[in-house]
């Protein structure tokens, strides 16, 4: 419509001026008829060739010389006069616009150039009735056209809108009502098809969003499982290792002092196993007990630990420990075994996949806020892969066969102290983890 508004201003114009121009020809041609005859024409004739031209008045002027050539009556004042020699196009579309708003019937005076150059000037007076009747009928027939262009315009953009929006749309919406029905089934995961390319990318953001869905449904699914077969596991161990752990009873007092010697150290790995057992079984039905802090020597846990993982100063790992003898610190011993163990293995199953002597090395340090572990190695650094999921668990395994859970369980149990495990530094010299833990009994998580 506003296309055919732009249109219809100019059309207007033009087809006024062409009207008067048409009334300016038909002047002429009666004028030239007066002049051809050689007396003067009778009244009758010259009103018959005034109402043939629709005008009142001709004046043509040929040799500098104005001549009233037809003449009559003129029923009233003229009300305006149009020069269409010089007349712009902003002029008549002013001139237009107010005659086709102007109900009244007016006299005018048009002036412009004869045809065929019969003359300087030709000068005409009429009325302004049929001028605007016929405008008001062009513009009709204008309208008609517009209405009916607009109809199959519309017509034909609902149908591309129908095509191009609509349709992919109402799919995308299929394709999420569907899988939502069953969001573990990869078959419902949304192919994109659509040709609008803001579409396509929508397509492409859900069918990410899905897929990512979809992996992570069916990841909890399997961990569910896991998680179940893991609790009937550590059940049954527990019993077993139950059991054991009498008979290491008995062995403790063994009258053998080598056997006395070991007997403990039996003792507390199968307890510390026992411990584990009941410990999963809590964590199946979502029970993890907080830590049971008390002070303990965290020299003597590493070397506890070191000794455990089978490493030494004289083995082939050699793991070499820098902490001060008596230095002191308040965390529960069991997880904080647990933690030190998980990477002290890390470690060494790094430096044994490169086939190469290596070194481990434990220390530690405080400060007025914290006390602080760092376990490093000398093995071949962390994987880009491992890296970016190195605390999630099944998925910052860095060798193969592992699953991933050792440094998740070690994050974990230092939450549950309050503290933070984090990745020192990774790099063709090594890796090196760092363990902090607060002093302050209020920032201890439960």
């Amino acid at each position: 419509m506003l296309a055919e508004v732009l249109i219809f201003v100019p059309s207007i114009a033009r087809y006024r001026a062409d009207f008067l121009l048409t009334r300016l020809k038909q002047a002429q041609i009666a004028a030239l008829t007066q002049l051809a005859a050689d007396d003067m024409v009778s009244p009758e004739l010259e009103a018959e060739l005034l109402k043939n031209a629709e005008v009142y008045n001709v004046v043509l002027r040929r040799d500098e010389v104005r001549q009233l050539v037809l003449s009559s009556p003129v029923p009233g004042e003229i009300h305006d006069s149009f020069d269409l020699r010089m007349a712009g196009p902003w002029e008549l579309i002013r001139d237009a616009f107010a005659c086709l708003l102007d109900p009244e019937n007016r006299i005018i005076r048009v002036i412009g150039y004869p045809v065929q150059d019969a003359g300087t000037l030709i000068e005409v007076t009429m009325e302004t009735r049929a001028l605007r009747a016929s405008m008001v009928d062009y513009g009709l027939r204008i309208l008609i056209l517009s209405a009916l262009i607009s109809v199959v315009t519309a017509f034909l953009l609902f149908l591309a809108v129908r095509r191009l929006l609509v349709l992919p749309i109402r799919r995308v919406v299929q394709h999420m009502q569907a899988y939502a029905e069953a969001p573990e089934d990869a078959r419902r995961v949304i192919a994109p098809q659509a040709n609008v390319e803001e579409l396509r990318m929508a397509e492409e953001a859900l069918q990410m969003m899905q897929t990512q869905l979809t992996g992570a449904l069916r990841q909890k699914e399997r961990l569910a499982q896991l998680g179940g077969a893991v609790a009937k596991i550590s059940h049954d161990l527990r019993n077993i290792l139950t059991t054991a752990q009498l008979f290491a009873d008995r062995i403790e007092g063994s009258a053998d002092p080598a056997v006395a010697r070991s007997a403990p150290k039996l003792v507390n790995s199968i307890s510390r196993a026992v411990s584990l057992c009941e410990a999963t079984l809590a964590f199946g039905k979502a029970e993890e007990p907080p830590p049971q802090l008390r002070r303990l020597n965290l020299a003597q846990l590493v070397g506890e630990v070191a000794e455990g993982e089978g490493l030494g100063a004289d083995t082939a790992i050699t793991c070499l420990i820098d902490v001060p003898p008596g230095m002191m610190i308040r965390a529960d011993g069991e997880q904080l075994h647990r933690v030190l163990s998980n990477l002290m293995r890390n470690a060494r199953q790094a430096i044994e996949a490169t086939g190469q002597p290596g070194t481990i090395e434990v220390s530690a340090g405080e400060d007025e806020g914290e006390w602080w572990i760092r376990v490093g190695d000398t093995g071949p650094g962390l994987p880009p892969k491992a890296r970016e999921h190195l605390f999630s668990a099944f998925q910052g395994g860095a060798r193969k066969g592992g699953t991933g859970l050792g440094l998740a369980i070690a994050a974990e149990l230092v939450r549950g102290h309050g503290g933070r495990l984090e990745l020192a530094r990774s790099d063709a010299d090594g890796t090196e983890f760092a363990i902090h833990l607060p002093k302050g009994t209020t920032d201890i998580a439960a």
